[in-house]
């Protein structure tokens, strides 16, 4: 066990608090569901980015580069100033919703390039421009610009032409669960001298202005601290921390740099021509540094928000190291050969000295240690970095997310009464929610706030290195603070009620599986725990989207925003509802998940053995009903073309394909589970239930097929696709001109690109194209596409059947790879196939380029860019190149378990 795994099991067994604090900071907080208060919902209109720097914010906080400790009322973050710009850059800056030609966009470059599970050690990279920041262009541009053309970027506006920028990296070492190490290094890449200022800077999250809780916490100068010039060796600031919750905590800051107090409070004279409730405001600091308003910060350096102001002066390639430390033990001066800042109670241990060098290098080994073991052997030091970065970007997209709905739709005892609109307006209906967790956001900018099937995803590769962490997450979502008293689980901020794909059975099957593999033991209070609200949640399925009683589901939108020829959430303009194939089929791997689950449980606890037949049996009817819908209406296999699609129901009774070939189509191949003969023996109980279903529905074998693995053992394989059927869809799936890119599995067939998809309704035209990159629409607000681009989330489920096929047929199943090439390969060759494509989106090829990066040539080429990976939230259906969030490591992550498991293939 390393160092690190040490720490983990500390952390596990409630030892030591080592998760105490972590990048727990939002990165967007203005312009959120949660800090709306408006009487139409208009979110991004209400809270600005030109309100963040003066206005608090009720439910969070946010920053660059930041911490916090786990309930967020202690925060640290950067901010700097180039001397140009008319604000400090204390938070990133990007389009609203409303802004883009695409929807919202961060418009910075940052990079998270490490972070071990316990946040021991971090580092994160900002590049900041010399150049004044085009604030007014990239709005005015972007919004000049409409869907078909590009988004316009940072780096379209010339702000790095002759590479004037500055690299700004911030590192976090803990040498201990209260002490934490950080190194500010700044580089100049330009060609001339330039000026910087960095405000490493604390503050309080604001829980006093609310009419709830008047206790209001404390920052102060600790100014006996100083060290005297005229010994000769670095001085250093002292900010003292006093909150009730954590007693007393001081921020140490080498050098001489001059403290600035303000407070965390709205500046209402700016905002709205009011009278400021303190004399020091939120943006106090600010305008000391910009503007030079000496009178805006409190001269006897008190207050709930500080900043360490250190003014730079950078030569051409020259570099600046800050160091800091914020520490529980009481600081003091102690006499050595000059004045030093010590432990008091342990006054030989100098905190900014050569011990301070001594832990980063420790720690940066340890955590090179810690990620040796979770890369396959022989992977190169590329793919290496590929996954440690994409590890690191998982753990820093951690977030400290509140959110109490009711006391949102009531308002505060000290604000103004909510408009009488909320009381029927977003998630009113959701008044049980009450979120203050620590919890793994999609992208701290553009997604800060959590989506349950995301998250579901996220755990996978999150349990390769903290199977604790990930069962925590997918045990929060099954709470009855968060899961709605019918059991539905909560989507996402902007519509609670939105319904998202049933993965949550199948993360947690995964991640027990995961977890038992890594330590050797398995954790089934966690497993039995989630089944049980699982159930709660399956049965709301089951009662609120098999709209006829007849085991075909519709659920909307289901997570694939445009993907269908109708906004799917919205009542449809033909009348009637849609039976949609990735519906009926999202429940039929819901089932087999279930019955997973229940027959692992069933193997200690008899008890569970009747409630896996039940599942096996729902299975089957709902199998039976995609297949065979006799004289109800039409199947949605369509035998003609070798492939499923959503079914139009409409009021006379009429039923129409939508023949769209789509993800929608291929997502019943994912409801596939194989069971061994010694399982099922073993269970008698399940096993005389199974037998009679199937002596009494002789229907039933054709969604059953066994197979001889030995003499003596058989193994069984239930599917919602047959074999003839699997063998058609798969022509389709692994054909380049259709679903098979260079670099995964297109959302939408290419087929589409000349044949687009067309229906006429009512005199209006439906149209739905292969579009390989951005939406040319504005459904779903149009800032994600699934029209053509590749996506992870459902590419590692394709490839998780195949393999799971593969484990059924063995070799006696091959197909051409790709179709039409006359090359017969196995499905387990064909998972690889597909898992080493989506890979190689990041990494260099033997020309050294990233097909992630397109035509970015500062990204490809750029030793100080190209090394540095963006996991987007999709990519470009033909060539790879990212799109859409640009942080979303989320569930792109996954490529950390793809490099695991099927290695680079280049």
């Amino acid at each position: 066990m390393n160092a690190e795994e040490k720490r983990l099991e500390e952390s596990r067994e409630r030892k030591v608090h080592w998760n105490r604090w972590g990048p727990y900071l939002s990165e967007r907080q203005w312009g959120t569901v949660r800090e709306d208060y408006s009487p139409y919902g208009t979110a991004w209109e209400f809270f600005p980015h030109d309100h963040a720097r003066s206005r608090t914010y009720r439910w969070g906080e946010d920053g660059i580069m930041g911490i916090s400790d786990r309930h967020q009322l202690v925060c640290f973050a950067l901010a700097m100033w180039n001397g140009r710009d008319p604000i400090l850059k204390e938070r990133l800056f990007g389009l609203t919703g409303n802004e883009g030609n695409h929807g919202e966009d961060v418009k910075e470059y940052y990079f998270y390039l490490d972070s071990t599970p316990t946040h021991s050690y971090m580092k994160a990279l900002y590049k900041y421009p010399q150049r004044e920041f085009p604030y007014s262009g990239l709005v005015e541009e972007n919004r000049r610009r409409n869907r078909s053309d590009f988004e316009y970027e940072l780096l379209d506006t010339g702000a790095f032409e002759e590479n004037r920028y500055f690299d700004i990296f911030t590192e976090y070492a803990k040498n201990g669960a209260e002490d934490i190490l950080i190194k500010i290094t700044a580089i100049n890449r330009g060609p001339a001298e330039a000026d910087l200022s960095i405000l490493p800077t604390i503050w309080f999250r604001n829980t006093w202005s609310w009419g709830r809780d008047d206790y209001r916490p404390s920052l102060r100068a600790i100014q006996q601290l100083s060290i005297p010039k005229e010994y000769g060796v670095p001085g250093s600031g002292v900010i003292e921390i006093e909150h009730k919750t954590y007693g007393k905590r001081w921020l140490l800051c080498e050098g001489e740099p001059e403290l600035l107090f303000t407070e965390n409070e709205t500046n209402a004279r700016r905002l709205f021509g009011a009278e400021n409730r303190t004399p020091y405001v939120k943006d106090g600091i600010n305008d000391y540094v910009v503007r030079g308003n000496r009178q805006a910060v409190n001269p006897n350096k008190t207050g709930t928000k500080a900043s360490a102001l250190y003014r730079l002066r950078l030569a051409p390639g020259a570099t600046a190291t800050l160091r800091l430390r914020l520490i529980d033990q009481e600081p003091k001066i102690a006499r050595m050969s000059a004045p030093r800042l010590v432990i008091g109670a342990a006054p030989k241990t100098e905190l900014l000295g050569q011990n301070f060098d001594s832990v980063f290098a420790i720690r940066r080994k340890e955590a090179d240690e810690f990620y040796a073991k979770r890369a396959p052997k022989g992977l190169s030091e590329d793919a290496k970095n590929v996954q440690r970065q994409a590890f690191a970007g998982l753990l820093w997209s951690k977030q400290f997310y509140h959110f109490d709905v009711s006391t949102w739709l009531n308002g505060d005892p000290a604000g103004p009464p909510p408009p009488e609109s909320r009381k029927k307006g977003r998630n009113h209906e959701w008044t049980n929610l009450y979120n203050a967790d620590v919890i793994s956001m999609p992208d701290k900018w553009e997604y800060p706030w959590y989506a349950a099937w995301d998250l579901a995803f996220h755990c996978i590769p999150l349990a390769q290195i903290d199977p604790d962490f990930a069962k925590e997450q997918l045990t929060l979502l099954l709470r009855e603070w968060y899961m709605h008293p019918n059991g539905q689980l909560p989507a996402y901020e902007w519509a609670f009620g939105d319904v998202n794909p049933p993965v949550h059975a199948w993360a947690a099957w995964r991640v027990y599986k995961i977890e038992k593999r890594i330590r050797g033991t398995a954790d089934r209070v966690f497993l039995e725990s989630a089944f049980h609200k699982l159930l709660l949640n399956f049965t709301w399925w089951v009662n609120r989207k098999d709209a006829e009683g007849m085991n075909i589901f519709q659920g909307g939108f289901l997570g694939l925003d445009n993907i269908g020829v109708f906004d799917r959430s919205a009542p449809l303009p033909t009348g009637g509802f849609l039976e949609q194939s990735d519906g009926t089929s999202w429940m039929g791997m819901y089932c087999l998940n279930m019955l997973a689950i229940a027959l692992e449980l069933a193997s200690e606890n008899p008890a569970y053995e009747n409630v896996a037949s039940k599942f096996f049996e729902h299975f089957v009817h709902i199998a039976q009903a995609m297949s065979d819908r006799g004289p109800e209406g039409i199947e949605l296999w369509d035998n003609q073309d070798g492939f499923y699609y959503d079914a139009l129901h409409l009021p006379n009774g009429d039923r129409h394909y939508l023949k769209v070939r789509s993800l929608v189509g291929l997502i019943p191949l994912l409801a596939v589970e194989t069971f061994e003969q010694d399982i099922v023996d073993r269970l008698p109980g399940f096993k005389r239930r199974v037998q009679w279903f199937i002596e009494n529905h002789p229907d039933v074998r054709k969604h059953m097929q066994t197979s001889q693995t030995s003499e003596k053992w058989l193994r069984g394989l239930l599917s919602l696709v047959d074999r003839g059927q699997l063998e058609r869809v798969l022509r389709y799936l692994l054909d380049e001109s259709e679903f098979l890119s260079p670099h995964g599995i297109r959302s939408i067939s290419r087929f589409h690109k000349d044949n687009p998809y067309v229906l006429h309704v009512n005199g209006a035209e439906y149209r739905v194209d292969y579009e390989p990159a951005e939406s040319s629409t504005g459904l779903f607000g149009g800032n994600s596409n699934w029209r053509g681009p590749v996506w992870f989330p459902i590419n590692f489920l394709l490839i998780e059947a195949l393999q799971k096929f593969h484990h059924f047929y063995g070799n006696s199943l091959t197909v051409e790879l790709p179709t039409g090439s006359g090359r017969q390969a196995s499905l387990w060759q064909a998972a690889a196939e597909v898992s080493r494509r989506l890979t190689r989106i990041f990494l260099r090829s033997a020309e050294g380029r990233r097909p992630v990066y397109g035509g970015l040539e500062k990204f490809q080429s750029d030793p100080h860019w190209r090394d540095f990976i963006y996991f987007h939230e999709y990519f470009h259906g033909d060539n790879g190149a990212g799109i859409g969030a640009s942080h979303q490591t989320g569930w792109t992550g996954l490529v950390a378990k793809l490099i695991e498991q099927s290695g680079e293939g280049m």
